[in-house]
């Protein structure tokens, strides 16, 4: 695996659209460093979690017509990033491909499972109750990690098990798809991690 590392993987993402301008880079071989500035701090702060427990290092500069409302920022960054994951695992040879975790966040509890296929099926259950988190619409949470599987052509399933305040339930969301991610990107054999031979 000593080999596949010595070109690290990573990758930019550059969006320009008449709702959003942003700039994205991702290294999967990182330390959980991050730089995120969306316009939007509950989605930065969001971010910042899944890039330090998958230990991702994630810069991300992003402007939106907020003015109209937090969709169009949301989802043009699931977009990037899942762009960015997709472009830095390459061929997907090496790695793990499947990663789950269980990840309580005081009364939370949530269950992340992902499978780098190269076929995106996103089927998320945060079981949110309020309108808005800061100022993100929860229904946005759900359609950034919707669209963010769909963009990086992966299965991921969450669910909520357990919680009562939206802000713990989200946030465990984010991090047990981080540790589930962070298993799934981790290189651990040769070839590519599949009975076709490609992903």
């Amino acid at each position: 695996m000593t080999d596949r590392l010595a070109v690290p993987r990573r990758a930019t993402v550059r969006r320009a659209t008449k709702e959003t301008q942003l700039e994205l880079t991702l290294v999967l071989d990182g330390t959980g460093t991050s730089a995120i500035a969306t316009g939007l701090p509950f989605l930065d702060h969001m971010l910042n979690a899944l890039a330090l427990h998958a230990r991702f290092d994630l810069e991300l500069r992003a402007s939106g017509d907020l003015e109209v409302c937090d969709h169009h920022t949301v989802e043009d960054t699931a977009l990037a990033l899942g762009q960015a994951l997709d472009t830095a695992l390459g061929d997907r040879a090496g790695i793990t491909r499947f990663g789950s975790a269980h990840v309580p966040l005081d009364e939370a509890l949530v269950r992340a499972v992902v499978d780098l296929s190269g076929r995106p099926w996103p089927a998320i259950e945060l079981r949110l109750v309020r309108e808005r988190l800061g100022t993100v619409a929860t229904e946005n949470l759900t359609h950034f990690l919707r669209t963010f599987a769909i963009a990086g052509r992966m299965a991921l399933h969450v669910a909520v098990l357990a919680g009562d305040n939206d802000h713990h339930k989200t946030e465990a969301a984010f991090k047990a798809v981080a540790v589930a991610l962070r298993a799934a990107v981790a290189l651990d054999r040769a070839g590519v991690p599949s009975t076709k031979g490609v992903l």
